[in-house]
């Protein structure tokens, strides 16, 4: 079974269902969010993460938005609550650009139909702007699933895969992109072994992909991080393969702390280390990944675990959430229309183009 992670649950008055994901393995509770506070919430505290899957998540919290309008509101009062709403969930996570891609791709289609249909009632706008959050969702699951098929020639038989983050359905509204490769393979018989990076300080390894493919009933072997390395001089693992928040047009990739030190030793034991994720990750606007912004996240969560106070008081710390890979580290990214090998500004450009 492959979890689903969000869920719009009715029309223009529905709500947002999603896993909580703060709660697994040791508890599977749905959350609903019935406005776009709540929506915040969750994002900004980690109960729904994943750059596709905040994306989509995103492009609904536009429709519980527009659910404070009254009988009494008009079109231009509809498009200012969307940009209101858009705004405020934009800045609930900084690095990740799938958030506010979706963001902006609800509201040009909402400013395209007024410009297009001035008379029109609200209900309508708000018909438009659920059917575009719709299409962003059905798209992703579409994307997930092409890149599993895409990559699926990067998982050989008998190959020891290692994977960091979490880049499965808890993080797309389908079945992942670095887990759908894993899934893909697995679906035609592959025999491989995954082995799953624990990844502190928020453990999305160990709590969410190891549960994912316990439930995709796919064996896997945790790890704490720091034995990757060990693990790839004893000729454990042959392929690294994650996921990404963001990717500048260079190829320099964002995704959860940790990955650009897997990039390293991939690199030092010529392991091929590829990424995985959606067209809409890729930011022309930023140059290089020196350009990507990096979220600083509070200093509870390195210095306590499970609730456990484990550093003394007042410990000064640093917590990025993410860090990034030079493309010179990355030996392929795959995406829903295709591999790009070896990438860069120039290979990507052309992707993009075609």
């Amino acid at each position: 079974m492959i979890a689903q992670t969000l869920k719009w649950v009715g029309g223009v008055e529905g709500l947002l269902e999603l896993i909580d994901q703060r709660r697994l393995p040791g508890e599977f509770v749905k959350l609903q969010c019935r406005n776009t506070e709540q929506l915040y919430e969750a994002i900004k505290t980690l109960a729904v993460r994943g750059a596709p899957a905040i994306g989509v998540s995103a492009a609904y919290g536009l429709v519980l938005g527009m659910q404070k309008l009254t009988g009494a509101d008009n079109l231009e009062r509809g498009l200012e609550v969307l940009a209101d709403s858009s705004e405020h969930l934009a800045s609930s996570r900084p690095t990740g650009v799938n958030l506010s891609w979706a963001l902006d791709r609800v509201r040009r289609t909402a400013e395209q139909f007024v410009a297009s249909e001035p008379e029109a009632k609200l209900q309508a706008l708000r018909k438009v702007v659920l059917a575009e959050a719709n299409a962003i969702y059905q798209e992703d699951v579409d994307m997930c699933r092409r890149i599993g098929e895409n990559g699926r020639k990067f998982i050989k038989q008998g190959a020891g895969i290692l994977t960091h983050c979490n880049a499965g359905a808890l993080a797309t509204a389908g079945q992942g992109t670095a887990l759908s490769v894993i899934f893909e393979a697995h679906k035609k018989g592959g025999k491989f072994t995954i082995y799953v990076d624990e990844t502190r300080p928020l453990l999305q390894g160990a709590r969410l992909t190891a549960w994912e493919l316990k439930q995709a009933g796919i064996d896997a072997i945790l790890i704490c991080d720091n034995m990757a390395g060990w693990l790839m001089k004893q000729g454990h693992i042959s392929t690294v393969i994650t996921g990404a928040d963001r990717i500048a047009a260079n190829g320099d990739t964002a995704n959860k702390i940790g990955t650009y030190s897997l990039s390293i030793l991939a690199k030092e034991h010529n392991i091929p280390f590829c990424i995985a994720a959606p067209s809409s990750t890729f930011d022309l606007s930023i140059e290089s990944g020196g350009q990507i912004p990096i979220e600083e996240r509070a200093p509870e969560e390195v210095t306590t675990f499970a609730k456990t106070q484990i550093a003394p008081d007042a410990i000064n710390v640093c917590n990025p959430a993410f860090d990034v890979t030079d493309a010179a580290n990355i030996t392929a990214i795959i995406t829903e229309k295709g591999v790009i090998e070896n990438p860069n500004a120039d290979s990507i450009s052309k992707y993009l183009r075609s």
